[in-house]
């Protein structure tokens, strides 16, 4: 009895596999975004950058489809989610825009009270850095490009790194003795 039936068999499943997990994706891989949105190197202001926004859109792809192609007003510096879940996991609400600092200071989940509904909260600073809704504590976060708060003044990162590692080998020969 010859292989090649069975290997045909196998790659043609293994084709019609992959066929169904490209036609149940409702995400936005970044190939999709870049085509979506092209780079350009002219900016209304230096250091331009655009962030999904929508309002009440019904899911993540919804959102990110239909989302208008702008830059954010010069004063915002951050892309901003808010998701709404329901028990299951299954999106009701996205909401994506750009933010100022302080809109951005509460990220994380909570459950909304009598609803059944959870909503997380995530801010990310960079062109587009939204493409994803934040489902838990893990991804509600805020993340950021620049540091946050400067270090002139004080200790640079290199020697603080030796500081640290001074510290661990102290504990550990400490304990040897």
């Amino acid at each position: 009895m010859e292989a090649w039936p069975t290997v045909a068999w196998v790659l043609l499943l293994t084709t019609i596999t992959d066929w169904l997990k490209t036609a149940q994706s409702r995400d936005f891989s970044m190939k999709d975004i870049i085509l979506l949105h092209p780079s350009s190197r002219t900016t209304p202001y230096p250091g331009g950058f655009k962030c999904f926004t929508c309002q009440d859109a019904v899911d993540n792809y919804d959102c990110n489809r239909w989302a208008p192609d702008v830059y954010c007003p010069k004063d915002t510096k951050y892309c901003s989610t808010l998701h709404m879940m329901d028990r299951s996991g299954e999106s009701v609400s996205v909401t994506k825009r750009c933010a100022i600092m302080e809109e951005c200071l509460f990220t994380g989940c909570a459950d909304v009270a009598d609803t059944g509904y959870q909503v997380c909260s995530s801010c990310c600073e960079g062109n587009i850095c939204n493409v994803l809704v934040p489902r838990n504590d893990s991804s509600a976060i805020f993340s950021s490009i620049s540091p946050l708060v400067s270090l002139s003044g004080s200790l640079h990162s290199r020697a603080l790194c030796y500081i640290i590692i001074a510290i661990i080998v102290v504990i550990f020969t400490a304990g040897r003795v």
